[in-house]
């Protein structure tokens, strides 16, 4: 009964502390206005330095009319497939393909592996790809040919590269370039490897060349079955000159009249296109020879003892005069591939039938058989591969002078050949 009596009470409005305190301040507020202060003041402020909130003022303050605003960052655009961008125009008088040292224009596929899409980006170039290249043409033209080449271009590469060229060097010049590509003087190195030179690898010569007047290239497996191909396709490329050669390290030098703030467009391809489908190196049966022969040829080609093993991204530069010496007493020859991948093999097997010549018998147990004909001469002219130690625009021999930091009685290691190095891997 008394705790339900002294609930029911009502509590004294002054007996809650908020309000004593609002009725404080709101009386010294109006003792300060009606004594003519301009400012008013309690006693808690003179106290204690408190300022009421703006809840228990009676006054309260006005909120700020101009905040700060702060810049809304743009929202997030994924990129889109439907966003055109700008087209990239290169003068480069010459057709852009994936690699010009293991591809040839004369020959023509009979199929293509994807749909022809550029490997440059959709919009990105003005070129259109067929699939193989893409064609120095009009930008206009509607339709491109296939191998189509204009008969000018050649003639354009051959007065640019005259004109970036300039004065020839001189013996001494040519010895000074040397050996600053030496091995202890600078790591700066391009490796050439399985795909030979390839068309991103023109950015990359360019970009050596910002820095250095010439640039040492180390070539590695199936190019330098060919490496006089690979001498032409660098200097007809880049415009520029090779002054030193030795098995498969070379010296490119980019010229007197070279400006690097001038360097040519070379658009970068994205992705590696897929090789098209050319026509079987070897058939079912070899021209001139009935079914039976040459069942009995292939398995007699592999029993053949092997003239060489290759290595895995060696160099291959004295296997076309091997060849050739071995069918002036057999007929047949086998090279032993085992290690390397069935493209790279397949590879070399076409540049000997193209060099040596000769006839492709088998690719079977990683090994290649060759057949000398039935008619076979050997070639008179050795022009098609180059020697294994070459001094550009020099008279007189310079054997006192190389890159890699051997002598001349190194010569031994290029009749070996075959030394083991770096490069990447492709798809047939």
């Amino acid at each position: 009964m008394f705790l339900t009596r002294h609930s029911r009470q009502k509590l004294h409005p002054l007996s809650n502390p908020i309000s004593l305190l609002t009725r404080h301040l709101s009386s010294a507020t109006g003792t300060g206005t009606g004594t003519g202060k301009s400012t008013s003041y309690s006693k808690l402020r003179d106290h204690y330095s408190f300022k009421p909130p703006s809840s228990l003022s009676p006054t309260p303050q006005k909120p700020n009319t101009n905040p700060i605003k702060k810049k809304s960052k743009p929202k997030y655009r994924p990129p889109s497939s439907l966003d055109a961008p700008k087209k990239l125009r290169s003068d480069l008088p010459f057709d852009f393909r994936y690699s010009y040292t293991e591809s040839s224009p004369t020959v023509r596929p009979i199929g293509l592996r994807e749909p022809k899409y550029s490997p440059f980006g959709p919009g990105r170039l003005d070129r259109e790809w067929t699939g193989v290249c893409a064609p120095a043409v009009d930008p206009k033209a509607r339709s491109v040919e296939e191998g189509a080449e204009d008969p000018k271009l050649e003639e354009k590469r051959r007065l640019m590269r005259e004109k970036i060229q300039g004065a020839p060097l001189t013996n001494a010049e040519r010895k000074a370039l040397v050996e600053k590509c030496h091995r202890s003087r600078t790591k700066r190195q391009i490796q050439l490897g399985r795909d030979g030179l390839t068309h991103n690898m023109l950015n990359d010569i360019h970009n050596n060349w910002k820095h250095a007047e010439a640039v040492r290239f180390k070539c590695m497996g199936v190019p330098t079955v060919d490496m006089k191909n690979v001498c032409a396709q660098l200097e007809d490329k880049t415009s520029g000159k090779i002054i030193f050669r030795h098995c498969g390290t070379l010296v490119l030098y980019r010229g007197r009249n070279y400006n690097p703030k001038k360097r040519p467009v070379i658009p970068l391809m994205m992705w590696r296109p897929h090789e098209p489908v050319y026509p079987r190196l070897i058939k079912t049966t070899i021209d001139g020879l009935s079914i039976e022969e040459t069942k009995e040829m292939r398995k007699s080609g592999l029993a053949v003892p092997a003239l060489t093993r290759l290595a895995k991204n060696g160099y291959y530069g004295s296997l076309v005069p091997m060849v050739r010496d071995a069918f002036t007493v057999c007929e047949l020859v086998k090279i032993d591939c085992k290690g390397l991948e069935r493209s790279d093999y397949k590879k070399i097997g076409c540049k000997l039938r193209d060099m040596v010549p000769c006839v492709l018998v088998t690719f079977e147990k990683e090994q290649i058989v060759v057949w000398r004909g039935k008619d076979y001469k050997p070639p008179e002219n050795d022009a098609c591969f180059a020697s294994q130690r070459e001094m550009f625009d020099s008279p007189e021999s310079d054997s006192e002078c190389s890159v890699e930091g051997h002598d001349s009685t190194d010569e031994s290691t290029s009749q070996q050949g075959f030394n083991s190095g770096d490069s990447g891997d492709d798809d047939e």
